[in-house]
């Protein structure tokens, strides 16, 4: 069901020698961008009319408009079920009490005398959330993009959900319910490409509907053609990440519970044929238990030969076999995942090790799945942080010198421009003195 992989026998390699030995899934976004590149051009120049058109094709409905309108958000929150809301709410209030610590201040360095550096840290003016809504319903991206949006200051925040035949063209109603929830009334029912691609030009309103305006910066995950068009539209707006399939990597020992890894395996398989599951271990015992446990757990599961059996067998997943923790670390570094739980013994040591992870799971009780709804967290990939308050923020430098402060220092700028082949540089500093360089005190 899952496979091996034995790196005990040498020397681990180094870098992405190493990187290239560890389960990957086959996520070419390159060969995507030429599939979504005419859609976001179609978009570009046919608006609401060619993101209806390709919801049609592709969700299988054609929606009368774009827009979802505020009955059917208050709505969808009137009938969602209490215990549901319970959960969406206390999950809302931790994420909450965690983004709100994020929040940056203005701060102001005095490198000389009459010489001052400001850090002012000014919320992005408007941003488009994307939320999947393929396989499964995923309330919980709202509230993970959502959350620290709103604690960032963001005043303009649009969220975009494919729309469902099941609906009637609407996004799933517990997505529109937990937009309610957060005071979101700017939601779209469109997906993939054509979602990003309305995000980034806007589709011009229509005597009908106001259209989406342009935003400046889009996040939230989605598949490999909204990947695609986050990295062909990157520069025209701000992205998050290029999101590959979701994984975890899973560091443990002989103290670990072979129930408890399994089940978390099983948990992240679930959501998709491409997602990686990955144990690495210096327990020979612990990999065999793991595996039947495995077996037994995947046989009571739902989703099991749509979802979970295609992900464990794929080549993205697997147990990773290393000589000891040292070693684990090093795979973990190198594999980067976006979950990564330690299961070892003294395993806040362990994880206070690790380099590369979007998030960090410490502990027997401290599962992905908490960190998906209620741990208050938010987490990405090696490659770049997770999403946080930050994210949705610009960092501007102000600069204020008197003309004492930059006569102090004039000569070093005019030399270094200099140095640079740059005359002009240092001619914009002459000129404010005559043309001469003040002589330092």
């Amino acid at each position: 069901m899952i496979s091996r992989i034995d790196l005990r026998g040498e020397t681990l390699p180094e870098g992405s020698a190493l990187r290239d030995l560890l389960p990957r899934a086959e996520f070419d976004v390159e060969a995507a961008l030429e599939k979504v590149r005419p859609i976001c051009e179609d978009v570009r120049h046919h608006g609401a009319a060619a993101v209806i058109d390709y919801g049609e094709k592709f969700d299988g409905v054609r929606v009368p408009g774009l827009r979802v309108p505020a009955e059917a958000i208050t709505r969808a929150l009137d009938e969602l079920d209490p215990a549901v809301r319970a959960a969406l709410e206390e999950s809302i209030r931790r994420a909450r009490l965690v983004h709100r610590e994020q929040r940056r201040t203005t701060h102001t360095t005095q490198v000389v005398p009459g010489g001052t550096v400001t850090e002012k840290w000014i919320p992005v003016e408007r941003v488009g959330l994307y939320v999947p809504g393929g396989r499964s319903v995923y309330p919980s991206s709202v509230v993970m993009n959502v959350v620290p949006a709103q604690e960032a200051g963001v005043d303009g925040i649009a969220i975009a959900s494919p729309p469902q035949k099941e609906f009637g063209g609407l996004p799933h109603p517990t997505i529109l319910a937990a937009c309610a929830l957060l005071g979101v009334d700017e939601v779209y029912a469109a997906g993939g490409a054509q979602a990003i691609a309305m995000f980034a030009y806007g589709t011009g309103s229509t005597a009908d509907e106001p259209g989406c305006a342009p935003v400046n910066l889009v996040t939230g995950p989605g598949n490999i053609y909204v990947a695609a068009a986050k990295r062909l539209l990157k520069g025209r707006i701000g992205i998050d990440a290029e999101a590959g399939p979701t994984e975890i990597a899973i560091l443990a020992d002989s103290t670990a519970d072979p129930v408890h890894v399994a089940a978390d395996l099983i948990s992240q398989a679930e959501h998709d044929p491409m997602a990686a599951s990955v144990l690495v271990t210096d327990s020979d015992e612990l990999a065999a238990a793991t595996e039947a446990e495995l077996k037994t757990q995947v046989a009571a599961s739902k989703h099991v030969d749509d979802r979970i059996v295609p992900a464990l067998a794929g080549r993205q997943s697997a147990i990773v076999l290393v000589r000891d923790l040292a070693d684990g670390l090093k795979v973990v570094d190198a594999y980067g995942a976006e979950h990564l739980e330690i299961q070892t013994a003294d395993a806040a040591a362990v994880a206070d090790r690790v380099r590369n992870a979007g998030a960090i799971f410490v502990g027997p009780w401290a599962p992905v799945s908490l960190g998906d709804y209620c741990a208050g967290s938010n987490g990405c990939a090696c490659h770049s942080s997770g999403l946080s308050v930050q994210s949705f923020l610009r960092g501007v430098h102000i600069v204020d010198y008197t003309r004492d402060a930059l006569a102090d220092v004039a000569h070093h700028v005019v030399t270094l421009a200099e140095a640079e082949d740059l005359p002009a540089h240092g001619a914009a500093i002459k000129a404010r003195f005559g043309w001469k360089v003040p002589e330092t005190k």
